[in-house]
């Protein structure tokens, strides 16, 4: 069992770095073709590509690989899970403020909205 917890974790390693390698040398090529052409930048190297990779990671954040699903993506759940405990009459009232809010999305009316 301990051999293949290895053999997985050193497939993963090898998966990611051949990822970052790819990613590194899809960016570098896309920076080279267009950035100097269009604005006169200079050609970047490899590692450099690299750099800006980790630089938007830390300035943009993205995609948590080791950190598991972000909090508010269970938005949905959550707000479902509200809705149901909710009687009808909080319901019809929580629909009210959402038309005074939003509007009445959905609804056809006669007039149209001034």
């Amino acid at each position: 069992m301990r051999r293949n917890w290895f053999g997985r974790g050193l497939m993963f390693a090898v998966f990611a770095v051949l990822f970052l390698v790819l990613f590194s040398y899809f960016v570098m090529s896309l920076w080279n073709w267009l950035m100097p052409a269009l604005f006169g930048w200079h050609v970047i190297t490899f590692w450099q590509a690299v750099g800006i990779l980790v630089l938007s990671k830390i300035l943009f954040g993205g995609p948590r690989f080791l950190g598991g699903p972000r909090p508010d993506w269970n938005w949905r759940r959550r707000m479902f899970e509200r809705w149901e405990k909710m009687t009808p009459e909080e319901r019809e009232q929580f629909r009210e403020r959402m038309r005074s809010r939003c509007g009445s999305y959905g609804q056809t009316s006669a007039e149209p909205k001034a």
